[in-house]
C-alpha cells in the first residue's frame, strides 16, 4: 500500500465530497450509510499497478462485509487523481463505495446500484485509462508484422504471443527510455 502525498490526499477529499454530494442527491442511500461512506478513508494504490483503478480493502478478519464499518480503507490509482482522470476518479470512488455499502459481487443488483451515477460517459474512460496506464509502464512493444497492431508490455514476449486478429506471432520491439 502506497503513501499519498499531501497534494493526492487534498484531490482525494475533493472527489470524496463531490462524490457524496452526488449519492446524496441520489435518493437511494440513507443519510447513515453516507455518513459512514464520509469516514471510510481514501488512499492510493502503487503507481505501477495496470489491472486495478481502484480497491476497497477490508478490514482484517472480515468474512461476509456488508457495512462500510468493515472496510479498512479504500485506495485509488495515484494517476487518477491528475485532471484529466478526475471525472473517472469520481465514477472509481463511487464503484468503490457500492462496493463498501455491502455489494461485494459484480452481479446485476451491484450494477444497477452503480449505473445511478448521473455521469455514464466518466464510466466509459475506464478503456482509456487501461491503455494509458499499460502504455506508461511498457518497456516493450508486441508488434504485428502483418496488421500492425502494438501491444504494450512490461516484459518481452519471447515469440510466445500471437495476434488476436491475424494470428501471426508478435515480434518484441523494446521501448527506447528517455
Amino acid at each position: 500500500m502506497a503513501k499519498a502525498s499531501t497534494v493526492q490526499l487534498q484531490k482525494i477529499v475533493a472527489i470524496k465530497e463531490t462524490v457524496l454530494e452526488v449519492m446524496t442527491s441520489m435518493e437511494i442511500w440513507t443519510e447513515q450509510q453516507l455518513n459512514e461512506l464520509a469516514e471510510i478513508k481514501i488512499g492510493v494504490l502503487r503507481k505501477n499497478a495496470t489491472q486495478r483503478h481502484g480497491v476497497t480493502r477490508w478490514k482484517k478478519g472480515v468474512m461476509a462485509p456488508s457495512s462500510p464499518t468493515e472496510v479498512e480503507v479504500i485506495d485509488l490509482h495515484p494517476e487518477l487523481l491528475e485532471e484529466a482522470w478526475i471525472a473517472y476518479a469520481a465514477w472509481v470512488l463511487h464503484h468503490e463505495f457500492v462496493h463498501a455499502l455491502g455489494f461485494v459481487s459484480h452481479d446485476s443488483i451491484f450494477r444497477k446500484l452503480e449505473n445511478n451515477w448521473p455521469s455514464q460517459k466518466s464510466k466509459s474512460l475506464g478503456v482509456k485509462f487501461t491503455e494509458f496506464l499499460r502504455m506508461k509502464n511498457a518497456k516493450w512493444i508486441l508488434k504485428c508484422n502483418t496488421c500492425s497492431k502494438e501491444y504494450p508490455r512490461q516484459k518481452p514476449g519471447k515469440k510466445k504471443f500471437m495476434c488476436k486478429q491475424c494470428r501471426t506471432i508478435l515480434v518484441d520491439v523494446p521501448i527506447k527510455s528517455v
